[in-house]
């Protein structure tokens, strides 16, 4: 078939070449070749009707064809030359009509100068030698058009041959696909389809049957490379069915393993409502018996009695303040209240009135973003992220400056989620530090210098990782602290609660 495409090709390429010179001939050579010997004539007959003309009259003016004649006589001539480049003979003619142009000149139009009476005195010397330059005209026009004839005639026999091999090559296009098609079909298409019968028989789940097929040496490649793929897929059954019977084994347990955590997670709830209720029930009583015992005789007791009493009762509330954040760091994530579309603004102004108080006694200066986005979420959670992270701001402050506390909000377009920030003008916190202050009871500072339970931060990043962002301290900050959390962003398909 590439034999003879290449030489269908080849033929059919020379015969288009030809039919193209012989068009180019045509309409691109000869013809405009008389043309221009047409535009050469008018030329010479200008010249010679502007001669006579001044012959008759002896006005200047009639000379005025003679001066165009010559300029349009030169370019009639550079472009026959150009034309008739390859023809010697079509140059030659050429060649004369130019001489005996130059003889009527020289002999007969430049008595122009000497005035009208030399032109009269040799016309018939003049009209002689232009007589000899007709007759180079009729044999320039007569070969030109000689020559026009046999270029056409060639281009119909170069269009003749053109059409007869172009037919001839899709007569042997058509001869050869026949061919093609019933050599493939011989030898291609029964083993192929032998072939897909066996698959298919395999793949119908006779695995045992053997596919041998004989054909061409690349159906024969295909047909070992199924059988060997067979023979695999034998294997691996065997395999799979006993790794069937392990997995279900596996699964037998996986199911006893997810009923004993759904047992678990009941005695969790359960020791979360113990916690919640009968573990401080009892520190309720000690604190409120401790008390009494100090209001009954405290007058009866020294200072050091008093100062035990006062650490019993202390330790009893701090008791349940740890109780209750125990409870709190354990529910985030796991009790979700609401997860819906959440405004960032609404629960940061509720979280501000919470601290409305505190912020009041320290005059500590806020300054807030005008809009902020929406988040899914929980917003219990959310407010309580805010409130803690503020709360600390104004608890850790220098005792030097007034609390300043402010809020930014931007698109991190580097990850694509929201960026928050709550920024303080505080003690700090040391580079060392920035991931221990996250641990829960992890604390920086003595009881009696700062309080708390050291679970607010740790409850912090408990929020914002059960919504999908990440919670850290910014280090490049070294005026006071800065946490930064980022956000996933709310697009308008979001479900509106968290799976």
């Amino acid at each position: 078939m590439g034999i003879v495409v290449v030489l269908a090709a080849a033929a059919g390429a020379q015969v288009i070449t030809n039919t193209t010179n012989a068009t180019d001939r045509v309409l691109n050579q000869t013809q405009p070749a008389l043309l221009q010997a047409t535009r050469l004539q008018n030329a010479l007959i200008n010249q010679e009707t502007g001669v006579r003309g001044y012959a008759l009259t002896g006005d200047r003016q009639f000379l005025e064809p003679y001066s165009d004649g010559l300029a349009e006589q030169a370019r009639a001539a550079d472009q026959i030359r150009a034309l008739v480049a390859g023809s010697p003979a079509l140059l030659a003619n050429l060649d004369a009509v130019q001489r005996a142009a130059d003889n009527w000149r020289s002999n007969y139009a430049r008595n122009s100068d000497a005035g009208p009476a030399a032109l009269t005195a040799t016309s018939a010397q003049g009209k002689a030698l232009f007589d000899e330059l007709r007759t180079h005209f009729d044999t320039q026009g007569t070969d030109l058009s000689a020559a026009i004839a046999a270029d056409r005639r060639a281009l119909e026999h170069a269009r003749s041959l053109r059409n007869w091999v172009l037919a001839l090559m899709v007569a042997l296009a058509l001869l050869t696909g026949a061919i093609l098609t019933v050599l493939a079909r011989r030898l291609v298409a029964r083993p192929l389809s032998a072939l897909a019968s066996a698959s298919l028989r395999v793949a119908d789940g006779d695995f045992d049957h053997h596919i041998d097929i004989a054909g061409p040496a690349d159906v024969a490649t295909v047909a070992d490379t199924v059988e060997r793929m067979r023979r695999r897929v034998v294997s691996e059954l065997a395999s799979s069915r006993a790794q069937e019977a392990v997995l279900s084994q596996q699964k037998t347990e996986l199911d006893l393993q997810a009923e004993e955590l759904r047992r678990s997670n009941t005695e969790l709830e359960q020791f979360a409502y113990v916690a919640s209720h009968d573990l401080q029930e009892p520190l309720r009583k000690v604190a409120s018996f401790c008390q009494l015992l100090d209001k009954r005789y405290g007058d009866q007791l020294d200072e050091r009695g008093k100062q035990y009493i006062d650490f019993a009762v202390d330790g009893a509330k701090r008791m349940q303040v740890l109780i209750n954040d125990l409870l709190t760091f354990s529910r985030v994530g796991r009790v979700a209240e609401a997860t819906t579309r959440v405004d960032l603004r609404a629960s940061l102004d509720t979280a501000v009135s919470n601290l409305s108080s505190v912020v009041e006694e320290t005059g500590t200066r806020l300054e807030l973003p005008a809009q902020m986005p929406e988040a899914v979420g929980d917003a219990t959670l959310l407010t309580m992220l805010w409130q803690n992270l503020i709360a600390n701001a104004i608890k850790f402050h220098a005792p030097d400056r007034i609390p300043f506390v402010r809020v930014d909000c931007e698109l991190d377009t580097a990850s694509g989620m929201w960026g928050m920030s709550v920024t303080d003008n505080g003690i700090g916190i040391a580079p060392e530090f920035t991931e221990q202050v996250f641990i829960i009871f992890q604390r920086l500072h003595s009881r009696e210098e700062y309080g708390g339970t050291g679970i607010g931060l740790a409850v912090c990043r408990k929020i914002v990782e059960y919504h999908g962002g990440k919670i850290w301290v910014d280090t490049a900050h070294t005026e006071g602290t800065r946490f930064r959390f980022t956000l996933p962003v709310v697009s308008e398909d979001d479900p509106a609660n968290l799976a």
